[in-house]
């Protein structure tokens, strides 16, 4: 593997898995999503994840959230050993310390915005920072768009509302699943912002998965994975130095021409 730096202080490490394995059905139609993956994600960081269709990134993102079961191998979020939690106690850690942000949006239609966004505090019967949500509704810029529900709002307004909701709770960590996959580049552009605010001026942790060479320019850290492994990495990425590490990575994988 290629890499561009020093393991991470364990200090700073929000999230890790050692030895990951994750295996679909049995015998010769095994499909082995993620191969024995070891890794950390940083605190205070944005770390983005690609790979081709199949590599493994979702499946990587959906363990270290305790959204699926590995197979074999350990994951640990915030200190907590998320891979060996009873369904009881995944289910309070995903409501308190874990923020989530997918493709679809993910809106509850007849709330407001507003109520959207403190939604997973009602659910948990937790007091609003009203500093704190105000923080959050600022860095989202929707001050002006908290009484209207998800219809009467844009795709790329519908996703920060998303956004805050997510970092509402002060997570310890945010997993993003193509966050910008059904926006125009202009929201997508809006909601990337957000993302590298969240993490520059309140101290957010996320982890993204992104197949746009874009998208993963706005993190600090870039994870390459190809069959179930991370096959490389790359720091301070740029779109440009991200498409080349793809170029690069795909003909490492493309099959040898016959002659």
């Amino acid at each position: 593997m290629t890499t561009d730096m020093l393991p991470p202080d364990p200090a700073t490490v929000i999230a890790s898995a050692r030895g990951l394995v994750k295996t679909y059905g049995r015998g010769d139609t095994a499909v082995h999503a993620l191969a024995g993956i070891d890794v950390d994600f940083e605190r205070g960081r944005l770390t983005a994840t690609m790979g081709p269709s199949g590599s493994g990134k979702s499946t990587l993102m959906h363990c270290m959230a305790g959204l699926d079961k590995p197979t074999d191998g350990t994951v640990t979020v915030d200190g907590e050993a998320v891979s060996s939690m009873s369904e009881r106690r995944l289910t309070r850690l995903r409501r308190d310390r874990l923020g989530f942000v997918f493709q679809a949006f993910n809106l509850v239609p007849t709330l407001t915005a507003l109520e959207n966004i403190v939604l997973p505090l009602d659910i948990a019967r937790r007091p609003v920072d009203p500093d704190h949500l105000d923080a959050v509704v600022r860095a989202v810029g929707l001050q002006d768009r908290l009484g209207h529900k998800p219809a009467e709002l844009s795709g790329g307004q519908q996703q920060r509302v998303a956004c805050a909701r997510a970092l509402v709770t002060r997570p310890a960590v945010v997993f993003a699943d193509e966050p910008t996959g059904n926006l125009d580049s202009t929201s997508a552009r809006d909601v990337l912002g957000f993302l590298r605010r969240s993490v520059d001026d309140l101290g957010q942790s996320v982890v993204m998965v992104t197949h746009d060479p874009v998208a993963a320019s706005y993190a600090d850290r870039v994870l390459f994975l190809a069959d179930g492994r991370i096959v490389d990495e790359l720091l301070a990425p740029t779109p440009d130095s991200v498409l080349e590490r793809l170029g690069r990575l795909t003909r490492q994988s493309a099959p040898a021409e016959v002659v």
